[in-house]
């Protein structure tokens, strides 16, 4: 597991969050305080605290740098 911190500051930064990491058979936590969502649930990423940055857990062994390649417009 990796975590890195993201920024989910817009609407359309979130829309396109979750579009780019459903293409990933692997799972995703979103952590913000003591709440836990799936990454990959719309509703559930605007249930937390935007304003701040997030911790996303990445549960993937192998092919890292796929995901991190699709994740670098939201990292901090």
């Amino acid at each position: 597991m990796k975590t890195v911190q993201i920024s989910l500051n817009s609407i359309d930064k979130v829309k396109s969050f979750v579009n780019d990491i459903t293409k990933f058979d692997y799972d995703f936590d979103l952590v913000s305080g003591r709440y836990v969502i799936d990454a990959k649930s719309i509703m559930g990423i605007f249930s937390l605290d935007l304003s701040k940055a997030i911790d996303l857990n990445i549960h993937a062994e192998d092919n890292l740098d796929e995901v991190m390649e699709a994740l670098k417009p939201y990292l901090i």
